[in-house]
């Protein structure tokens, strides 16, 4: 981040903490215009672009602007984007499973796809310059499909969530009901139980490898819970399109 730029978080208010496990700002208003490599984190977003929206990179390596305002599904793969003007922004970070009643459609058909948005948040206007002002237009957006559309959660899926976040190891299940517990996985969260476990082992290496007692990138790795240095770089190559080093 440039000495100009800033980034804010926010707490939702009770009845969306649930569903949402924060919302967020962002501005640079003269930002590098790099290539910047995005990795899952376990969690879609609800983004709406109040300055000039990034392109983003297609499977065909051609970069194309994204829309205004759009939902980010959950990631399997590495997203690169760039800026290409002053960037000013608010998003919502749902829960991995929060997202399901505000999209209205299984969370799976949004997986590695950002579903543009701009019709359903039509006429919805975030001042700029304003993080808190942002925040609650946001909030009012949330807050009312809550109260049309009575957003619920399954508590089997999560109680996955929990234990995948706890690193705990799953409940023991017969057969048939872990099949049926995939399929709401799938569902509710876009991704299998399995992988959402290795995004968030993945995240927790960058937890170790950051702040005052960061560690080497191997030792976050066994400290985020791998076994040795050719899975850590296998999953280094499959969620960020790179190796540590680089």
């Amino acid at each position: 981040m440039g000495e100009a730029d800033r980034y804010q978080e926010f707490e939702p208010p009770p009845a969306l903490r649930p569903f949402v496990r924060t919302i967020w700002t962002y501005a640079a208003p003269a930002p590098e215009p790099t290539v910047q490599r995005i990795a899952p984190d376990g969690c879609p977003e609800l983004i709406l672009d109040i300055g000039a929206p990034y392109e983003e990179q297609g499977d065909d390596g051609v970069f194309r602007l994204q829309p205004r305002a759009l939902f980010a599904g959950q990631m399997t793969r590495p997203l690169a984007l760039r800026p290409v003007g002053p960037v000013e922004l608010v998003a919502v970070r749902f829960e991995p499973d929060g997202a399901r009643a505000w999209l209205g459609r299984s969370a799976a058909e949004a997986t590695d796809r950002r579903l543009d948005m701009t019709a359903r948040l039509a006429g919805v206007i975030a001042p700029a310059g304003d993080p808190e002002a942002q925040v609650a237009v946001m909030i009012r957006v949330l807050e009312d499909h809550h109260r049309r559309n009575a957003w619920s959660l399954d508590p089997a899926v999560r109680a996955e969530i929990e234990a995948a976040a706890a690193e705990r190891p799953s409940p023991l299940r017969s057969a048939t009901d872990q099949r049926a517990l995939q399929r709401r996985f799938r569902d509710r969260v876009g991704v299998p139980p399995r992988l959402l476990r290795s995004v968030l082992r993945f995240r927790r290496v960058f937890d170790h490898a950051a702040g005052p007692n960061a560690l080497g990138w191997l030792e976050a790795g066994l400290e985020a819970g791998y076994f040795d240095q050719p899975q850590l770089a296998r999953d280094f190559r499959r969620f960020l399109g790179c190796t540590a080093t680089e």
